[in-house]
């Protein structure tokens, strides 16, 4: 059975431009790799992926009628992070490249349009969807499920292929993560529920979406921090690329969270790899089970996290000897962990 075709959104309120789309990309169109929609604004967009759940790449300018290709952005990130948006534009001033980044723009392409250098952008989000899509379906089969033990999922499966699945407890290598939303307790102390739940859940998705793209899972939400777990092929790096990346898009809020006070949020972050438990820890009279990891190293990550300050990512000696060559630390010295005789000397990584 051949792939669907990945359903491309363009829009642009230039004539010429749908010819010369179907000119450029004449033989991916023809083997069905690409379909294409076109749009003449971002109104008009909004209605096309309303009747068409399967596009998952924009391809938008900027200076539009009716509604422009930055309030488009801004739309489809809120209603649907899967999709990624590319922005086209002759307005490729830093002004305008960082005023789409910020809001979630995916890349940035200069009009007039090289296609070649097109194509490579449209190749290389598309990867990045099908990877954050990937990566969705694996939390949802393996982190989700596994979290509601009950009998409305008992339905779906056979009861001792269910608890055998249970059963499958092992030693794995990977790296621990947590993210603590620094200062958060003092708001939920003064504000609404709403206003708290609301804003906390908002801050998460950024934290999830950022982690979800270096194939982290998310193990658990605690309060106002998230753990998460890095398996496979060098997951020390990207556990730290995916605390850089979170640490770096909740530095760019410029706007505070305005409620009986104002709030500006930052991070702070504890990373660490080893051995870990990975299984099934809860009730079983409760029917209550969390699939999750623990032992010595996803501890010190944790303990990790409550050392640093705001915005500040901290790893052991250890840790930095393997990742030295890869991101820029600076040594901060030593520091006493419960449960450990001795201090340990800890980095944080600055790039």
């Amino acid at each position: 059975m051949s792939e669907k075709p990945t359903q491309i959104l363009v829009v642009d309120d230039e004539a010429d431009l749908e010819a010369l789309i179907r000119q450029k990309f004449r033989r991916q169109i023809r083997e069905g790799k690409y379909e294409f929609h076109f749009a003449s604004n971002g109104r008009n967009a909004l209605e096309v992926l309303d009747s068409n759940s399967e596009i998952g790449l924009i391809l938008s300018d900027i200076n539009m009628p009716e509604m422009d290709g930055l309030s488009l952005l801004i739309k489809v990130s809120e209603s649907n992070p899967l999709v990624k948006v590319v922005m086209v534009s002759a307005y490729g001033d830093m002004e305008n490249i960082r005023s789409a980044m910020n809001h979630g723009a995916f890349d940035f392409v200069c009009k007039p349009v090289n296609f070649e250098d097109l194509g490579v952008t449209i190749e290389k989000t598309v990867k990045h969807i099908q990877h954050l899509k990937e990566t969705f379906e694996a939390i949802k089969e393996n982190n989700i499920l596994r979290m509601y033990v009950d009998d409305s999922v008992l339905n779906f499966m056979s009861r001792s292929e269910f608890e055998n699945s249970l059963r499958a407890n092992e030693a794995i290598e990977g790296t621990a993560l947590f993210i603590d939303i620094c200062g958060f307790t003092a708001i939920s102390e003064s504000e609404s529920a709403d206003f708290v739940v609301k804003l906390l859940n908002d801050y998460f998705d950024i934290i999830v979406k950022e982690i979800m793209v270096y194939d982290g899972v998310i193990d658990k939400f605690m309060g106002d921090c998230v753990m998460a777990v890095f398996k496979g092929e060098y997951h020390l790096d990207r556990a730290i690329d995916a605390g850089l990346a979170v640490r770096n898009k909740i530095d760019s809020i410029k706007e505070p969270a305005k409620g009986i006070n104002e709030y500006l949020p930052k991070v702070s972050i504890g990373v660490n790899p080893g051995e870990m438990i990975s299984g099934n820890i809860g009730s079983s009279s409760l029917k209550r089970l969390d699939f999750t990891v623990i032992g010595d190293a996803v501890n010190t990550a944790q303990r990790l996290q409550s050392k640093a300050g705001e915005s500040q990512i901290l790893i052991t000696e250890k840790a930095y000897e393997q990742i030295k060559d890869s991101f820029k630390c600076n040594e901060v010295g030593e520091m006493t962990f419960k449960n450990k005789s001795k201090a340990i000397k800890c980095y944080e990584v600055i790039e």
